[in-house]
């Protein structure tokens, strides 16, 4: 009988690579808390409308990658493919913003979408991101971007971040007028794809990787030259205070992000050590979006990190607390070896009992392989050998053998 294997574009995330998952992940965690973010845990199947009605039906996600089906009920529906347009379907349909005040939330867990698979992007990937609603202040800018520079920081991370404002919906709009009439004087020297996207979704020209139409684009209108007076004025207070704040950043005229629902401030945290998969993490304001999905008008802003593509680059993992494994002489003294596994755990020391039963050799040489900084030995005394040195220490009572392993830990 055939093997049954993974799917093209999925995988099993374990052993080191499920250390480096987490580690990401709680990093994010333990930072959201002290800005005072909280979490919300949001659906994996939603209306298919609503990634049309917010990410934008031009999109390369809609038209070509959303995992789309009908249901039993006979709806559409299709595996989210990013986060934001969940966030702001909750946050309409549970009625938050009748609550007042405003509302940070975070969410992590997998996406989907059909890409050819290549190193850090996979059809299933996993995202954690943070959402701000109720905002409209370019502090709220500026301190989510600092957030995820403080994480980046934490995680060791080398990177740059490139900022640049798309301008509020009238500024954008006269910006894209212009930069149609630009294109369209290059239009047969554009790749297929970005010959479509003048019609459909001009602004994503900008973001192509063709060389043909990266060196069209370097001559193409700046929208930061087309931004009305109060975008400029956010634009320049974003800069201001990420100076207060040390973080370093770059202006890029060209970053346009690839969804439709952007306005005025986007970002993207890029490395150069993953090759073309470079952003690891980006976001931005859109402050038409809650509006737009049915809501009142709310401006919000918020960010996502690929959690894969982060783990490419960690680098270094915290050290793991030493592991204790008992191991009974015989089955006469499991007993004794499960209660003293459990009193060690309670004291938050971490502590494997030997479940594998076989000769004493046997048995030690499993707990070398479960990576054993230690071992005690249980019959009618306690023998602690310490893996490292070859040292053991012979004890008569569990109070004294826990004494020195405390000691020793």
């Amino acid at each position: 009988m055939s093997k049954i294997q993974k799917i093209r574009g999925f995988q099993d995330i374990y052993g080191e690579e499920a250390k480096k998952y987490r580690y990401v992940v709680d990093t994010f965690r333990k930072v959201f808390e002290f800005y005072n973010f909280k979490e919300i845990i949001l659906p994996y199947v939603e209306d298919i409308s609503l990634f049309k009605r917010s990410v934008g039906e031009a999109t390369d996600i809609v038209q070509k990658e959303m995992y789309v089906f009908t249901d039993k009920g006979g709806r559409e529906v299709a595996l989210r493919p990013e986060g934001t347009a969940s966030c702001v379907r909750a946050y309409i349909e549970e009625k938050m913003y009748a609550e007042g005040g405003y509302h940070k939330l975070f969410y992590e867990g997998a996406m989907f979408r059909y890409e050819r698979p290549q190193a850090g992007r996979y059809r299933q990937f996993h995202q954690i991101g943070a959402e701000i609603f109720g905002v409209s202040s370019v502090l709220a800018d500026a301190e989510l971007i600092s957030m995820v520079d403080n994480v980046l920081k934490k995680l060791k991370i080398n990177y740059k971040l490139e900022i640049n404002s798309l301008g509020d919906f009238q500024s954008r709009k006269s910006y894209t007028q212009n930069l149609v009439n630009y294109l369209k004087k290059y239009e047969n020297q554009l790749c297929e794809t970005c010959q479509k996207r003048i019609e459909l979704n001009p602004l994503r020209v900008l973001d192509c990787k063709v060389p043909t139409c990266k060196e069209i684009t370097k001559e193409a209108p700046k929208i930061t030259e087309f931004l009305s007076e109060e975008s400029q004025k956010r634009f320049l207070q974003l800069k201001e205070y990420l100076k207060a704040l040390n973080v370093d950043f770059i202006e890029n005229p060209r970053l346009v992000r690839g969804l439709d629902y952007y306005t005025d401030t986007v970002f993207e945290f890029i490395t150069e050590e993953i090759g073309a998969q470079g952003t690891v993490a980006a976001g931005g304001r859109y402050d038409n979006l809650v509006e737009q999905l049915g809501g009142p008008p709310t401006p919000a802003l918020g960010f996502a990190a690929g959690i894969e593509r982060l783990m490419l680059l960690v680098k270094d993992l915290p050290k793991e607390k030493p592991l204790i494994t008992v191991i009974p002489i015989t089955p006469d003294y499991n007993i004794q070896s499960i209660q003293l596994s459990n009193k060690l755990r309670n004291i938050n020391l971490k502590s494997e009992t030997m479940l594998k039963e076989g000769s004493l050799k046997s048995m030690l040489k499993t707990a070398d392989k479960l990576k054993s900084d230690f071992v005690v030995f249980v019959s009618d005394k306690y023998e602690l050998k310490d893996m490292a040195s070859g040292q053991q220490e012979i004890f008569y009572t569990q109070e004294d053998l826990i004494e020195a392993l405390k000691d020793k830990i």
